[in-house]
This record gives C-alpha cells, sequence and structure tokens, in this order.
C-alpha cells in the first residue's frame, strides 16, 4: 500500500527549519499542497523572518509541488486565522494539521522566570489549540480531517530544565485525548507525535556524533503514517534514528475498599494490589476512568448493575 496525499492540503506549523521542514518536503514528494508556517524566530523565539518558509516553498516548487509561505505566529490567533483563509482561498480546502512550531527556553524550575514559562507554554500549547480551533470547522464541514500534535519525552518522562516545555508538552495530549472524542463522528483523526531528531532545539544537549543518527527525515516518516487516511487515532508514536515505538498511558484496574478501611493505613497496606501492573487498562475516555470504578463499587456492595 502506497501512502499518498494527492488533492490534500496541509498546514505544517515551524516548517522553516529542522523537523518541519521536513514534515512540509515529505508531504509535497506525496502529492500534498502545503501551507509552509514559519514566523522565522531564533530557537527561543525572538527574532523573525519569511526567508526560512520562503526557501522551503522553493524547494517544494523546484521538485514539481505546490507550497505557499506564511509567517502566521502561532500564538496570535488572528494571524492563525488568516493563513487558514489564504489556503481556502487557494485551495478551498484543508485536510492535514501538523502542530510542530516550538521554541525552548530551558531553566531549572528555581531559576526559570515566569514569563519565560509561559511563553513556552503559549507557543506550544496555545498555538497548537490556536491552529486547531482554526481549522476544526473547516475538517467537520468536509468530513475529514487529520491534525498531528508534537509532543515530547520531556512531557511524557520529564526532563532536567524543562519544566516549562515539558508541561506543554503534556498538555497537547491532553487536547488531542478531547479532540479525537469530539472528532471522531466528523471524520477527524488526531495523533501525536513525540521525536527525536538532531534540530537545533537539539543540537546543544547530545553529543555531536549521536546527532549524526537523529535526523529530522528519519522522524518523518512516522509523521506521514499518522496523518495519512488510514491512520490510526488518540496514537502517540516515538520516532528517532530510524526506530518508532508507541506511547500508551495505562491505569491499573485497582483495589476497592468498603467505607471503614478507606484510610492512608489501608491504601499503604494494599499498595501492591492497587498498583499491579498485571491489572492495567488502556482508556479512550476519562468515563472508562468512572465506570472502572463504580463497577468495582457496586461489585463490592453486591448492587447489580
Amino acid at each position: 500500500m502506497s501512502i499518498r496525499f494527492d488533492g490534500k492540503v496541509a498546514i505544517v506549523t515551524g516548517a522553516g527549519n529542522g523537523l518541519g521542514r521536513s514534515h512540509a518536503l515529505g508531504l509535497a514528494a506525496r502529492g500534498a499542497k502545503v501551507v509552509v508556517n514559519d514566523l522565522g524566530g531564533s530557537v527561543d523565539g525572538s527574532g523573525g523572518s519569511s526567508e526560512a518558509a520562503k526557501a522551503v516553498v522553493a524547494e517544494i516548487e523546484a521538485a514539481g509541488g505546490e507550497a505557499i509561505a506564511n509567517g502566521a505566529n502561532v500564538t496570535d490567533m488572528a494571524e492563525v486565522t488568516r493563513m487558514v483563509d489564504e489556503a481556502m482561498a487557494k485551495w478551498g480546502r484543508i485536510d492535514i494539521l501538523v502542530n510542530n512550531a516550538g521554541v525552548l527556553r530551558d531553566k531549572s524550575f528555581s531559576n526559570v522566570e515566569m514569563k519565560d514559562f509561559a511563553f513556552v507554554l503559549d507557543v506550544h500549547l496555545m498555538g497548537s489549540v490556536n491552529c486547531s480551533k482554526a481549522v476544526w470547522n473547516v475538517m467537520r464541514e468536509q468530513g475529514y480531517g487529520r491534525i498531528a500534535m508534537t509532543t515530547s519525552s520531556s512531557g511524557l518522562y520529564g526532563n532536567f530544565g524543562q519544566t516549562n516545555y515539558g508541561a506543554a508538552k503534556m498538555g497537547v495530549i491532553g487536547l488531542m485525548n478531547t479532540l479525537v472524542i469530539e472528532g471522531a463522528k466528523y471524520g477527524i483523526k488526531v495523533n501525536a507525535l513525540s521525536p527525536c531528531a538532531a534540530t537545533r532545539m537539539t543540537e546543544d544537549i547530545i553529543p555531536e556524533n549521536l546527532l549524526e543518527l537523529l535526523t529530522p527525515e528519519s522522524v518523518t516518516p512516522a509523521l506521514l503514517y499518522i496523518v495519512s487516511e488510514d491512520s490510526p487515532n488518540r496514537t502517540i508514536i516515538t520516532a528517532g534514528a530510524g526506530t518508532y515505538a508507541r506511547t500508551i498511558v495505562y491505569e491499573t484496574g485497582g483495589k476497592w475498599l468498603a467505607e471503614g478501611e478507606r484510610t492512608p493505613e489501608k491504601i499503604a497496606e494494599h499498595w501492591g494490589e492497587i498498583a499491579d501492573p498485571a491489572t492495567q487498562l488502556e482508556y479512550t475516555s476519562g468515563n472508562d476512568q468512572t465506570t472502572n470504578m463504580l463497577t468495582k463499587a457496586a461489585n463490592g456492595l453486591g448492587i447489580k448493575i
């Protein structure tokens, strides 16, 4: 089976360099028309230039594809709306959104300034919210859409000096989970990519000899899969150096305690059962957790359900 995007229109944010550039080129090479969005700032979000986005458009056009450059700041809803309007005016539809734009302002939590904390959340989390919101009704009305969030191991597992980045990157998973539920009947699927690549954001923290293995091009196949027509849904795919994996959030089945036993001491006593990984389940909505708890309570109390 060949994965193609002929007739599809894609928006890729932060597409002037690194992963975003690779994603835009990969989509275009398989037939998509691409909005190459990039504010053109430095890795910490300062400055701005349209040259990087224009260079990617030139690459796509030289290879026979169609693309337009856009310099919208993803934190500015008005600019994002104009970007979507421009794509609709030119091509009449938007099928794919890749939320890739990002910045870093790393410092330990004791030293980070709150303005830098808020700024990183604004770009990664609210930038993804703004872009998703701007395309949402377009995708609903056309009965088709694919949205990719960009998460990170820093959010999924933690990383020193990245409380702001980690919080934002876990935030987009919460956004994904609910958009999956709300988009299901409209043909909209939402997934997340957790990349490990040598980009401007990683070049200072990974040894040079290993950076050569972490090419953006080794990550992009995972992105292309999760925005394809036959993509999965509500999936976190990790990618780096040619390895691809799935990250899953599990919850153990738990242990029901009778009313007289609901004490911290009893929780400690039964911790082995409460935390038993053999009982873990993957939930696909918050209701699954409630159902499990009420089922256990009903069984414990002898209530028929």
